[in-house]
């Protein structure tokens, strides 16, 4: 089986999986990324109870507006696994989607927070290996972010990464292709997504859903004040009258709803400059911070991070796609997933 793996590899399909919470991307051997969709999943709570009905952009589609016997669910939080068997089912459509017509089953690489436990590593190993899985590798969302960014991990001198996900917060220092310190907190994009939809709900007694406030956080969200204030309508219900309702809202009000969402990334990054050695130090303030993940997108974020840290601070160049990219490169290089692969 071996031989006959070696022999027909081009046809095996094996592929990089960046399991977020917010939203899922495959990369498959050399083609790249082919896949990203929402991480939602669609099921049917009466009848064939369980039974899986849409999957990805269509299941999020459907949140919030299904009749009685449809339920959306989600089932990452906080980058790890919250419902198994969701999760499972989510995964096998991933990789049937890209890996339909293959011959062997897939090797899968999976990018999982750096915090991880050892029951939420075997959780995803089990989801992955009874998605389809032949052989499951983990691999660690900061090492395969600065992957991806194109950092220079496997020489002496320090990277430093900050992955923004949806349901986490990757900040970790990386030299000689290891993680000399790492954090991982459970904050990101969904957690200033509640807090902008209790602000409104608060302020204008205005009701919105999910997908409201993640627009509004893409449209006018920033995390340092500027000279351009920014305005948007946004349509919702009426807490007291039930009726639906529209207002208008500004960028600054934005920012000041996620501002303990902001503070807290920006604690942990400072906190990760204190722990360093002065060697790498040294290298951190020449080299500076590079920021991934869809949080990096937030307006102005990278001028705060400046502001306080008076380092410099760079984007990656698809800060949504660099876990992927990274992982698909640790897949395409046996060398390389060999020293960073996590147990």
């Amino acid at each position: 089986m071996k031989f006959l793996r070696s022999l027909f590899g081009s046809f095996s399909g094996d592929l990089a999986i960046d399991l977020g919470t917010a939203n899922s991307l495959v990369y498959q051997r050399g083609k790249g990324v082919v896949l990203s969709a929402p991480s939602y999943v669609a099921i049917r709570t009466t009848g064939k109870t369980g039974k899986v009905i849409a999957v990805g952009e269509v299941a999020k589609e459907m949140d919030g507006k299904c009749p009685k016997g449809i339920q959306v669910i989600r089932p990452m939080k906080d980058g790890v696994i919250a419902d198994f068997e969701i999760a499972q089912a989510m995964l096998r459509h991933f990789i049937r989607m890209v890996n339909f017509w293959r011959i062997f089953k897939p090797r899968i690489i999976v990018a999982v927070p750096s915090g991880i436990t050892q029951v939420e590593k075997k959780a995803v190993r089990e989801a992955a290996e009874q998605a389809g899985a032949s052989e499951v590798y983990l691999i660690e969302e900061p090492m395969a972010a600065a992957i991806g960014a194109g950092l220079p991990i496997t020489e002496p001198t320090a990277n430093m990464i900050v992955d923004i996900g949806g349901g986490t917060t990757e900040v970790a220092i990386i030299s000689l292709a290891g993680i000399v310190y790492s954090k991982s907190v459970r904050m990101g994009g969904d957690k200033m997504d509640e807090a902008i939809s209790q602000y409104i709900r608060k302020k204008y007694n205005l009701w919105i859903g999910t997908h409201m406030a993640e627009m509004i956080k893409k449209e006018i969200g920033t995390a340092y004040p500027s000279d351009q204030v920014d305005s948007l309508e946004v349509k919702g219900r009426d807490t007291v009258s039930g009726l639906p309702k529209v207002v208008a809202i500004d960028s600054e009000e934005i920012r000041k709803a996620i501002t303990e969402q902001v503070g807290a990334i920006l604690t942990t990054v400072l906190s990760a400059l204190e722990q360093i050695p002065p060697e790498l130090a040294a290298d951190i303030v020449s080299k500076g911070i590079v920021l991934t993940g869809g949080g990096a997108l937030l307006k102005r974020l990278d001028k705060l991070i400046a502001e306080e840290t008076h380092l410099p601070i760079s984007i990656a160049d698809d800060p949504l796609k660099t876990v992927a990219i990274g992982s698909g490169i640790a897949l395409e290089s046996l060398g390389i997933l060999k020293e960073i692969a996590i147990q």
